[in-house]
């Protein structure tokens, strides 16, 4: 039985100072390092077979941080798939490498791009435009922030990388840990929960919590 284990990444900075971030590269703040730690120790003797990430450093920082309080001894080891980085990477021991535990890093598994609010304090925003407004804007299924992503088309972007890459492996039986952010989860936790439009816009996604589900002829969160 596969399973899926879905983290958002803890507290950045721009989290702490109520700022839109969307695809800006902010890092976590204090508070989210010990979330992503705290995460590690709820996770800490599942092992894992793959990791998926987004290309953001919240999320990679979770993951390899929630990851380094693993007791099934696996490094994890983030991959690169073509330059420098790819050739004067590889590891010569064949004993090594089979403990390594891969990362993958996928653009697709990005935040939602939040547009010209990037950057902006959200309060601020709502001040200008409205509470109303700001609130369409980040809660909107459909509609988009000025210049950014919706939901729907966060969910777009989102999903085909999950069908193609990520959905095979826990099929396959493969224990499946994705760190990525509250919307592009959103979008992945619709698809396999079968919800509506109005369903995942009520879904809170808390920072650092794993969320686990199981495989078996469907996917099943565990309580």
């Amino acid at each position: 039985m596969g399973k899926l284990i879905l983290l958002r990444h803890g507290e950045s900075l721009w989290n702490k100072a109520n700022l839109f971030t969307g695809w800006v590269d902010v890092p976590l703040s204090p508070k989210g390092i010990e979330e992503a730690f705290q995460a590690g120790d709820a996770l800490a003797h599942l092992e894992f077979d793959v990791v998926f990430c987004s290309v953001l450093c919240r999320a990679i920082n979770t993951a390899t941080l929630a990851l380094s309080k693993n007791k099934t001894h696996k490094t994890p080891v983030i991959q690169h798939p073509k330059g420098r980085m790819h050739e004067w990477g590889k590891i010569y021991s064949a004993k090594t490498e089979a403990h390594v535990l891969p990362i993958y890093l996928r653009e697709e598994l990005n935040e939602r791009m939040y547009g010209a609010l990037q950057g902006l304090n959200k309060k601020e925003t709502a001040d200008k435009f409205g509470a109303e407004q700001v609130q369409i804007w980040r809660r909107s299924y459909r509609t988009a922030p000025p210049e950014g992503e919706s939901l729907e088309m966060t969910l777009k972007r989102t999903l085909p990388c999950f069908n193609s890459e990520i959905d095979p492996l826990v099929r396959a039986g493969k224990n499946v840990l994705v760190s990525a952010h509250g919307n592009s989860l959103r979008a992945i936790i619709k698809h396999i929960e079968g919800l509506s439009e109005d369903e995942i816009l009520k879904r809170e996604l808390a920072t650092g919590i794993p969320m686990i589900y199981k495989w078996e002829k469907g996917y099943t969160l565990s309580t």
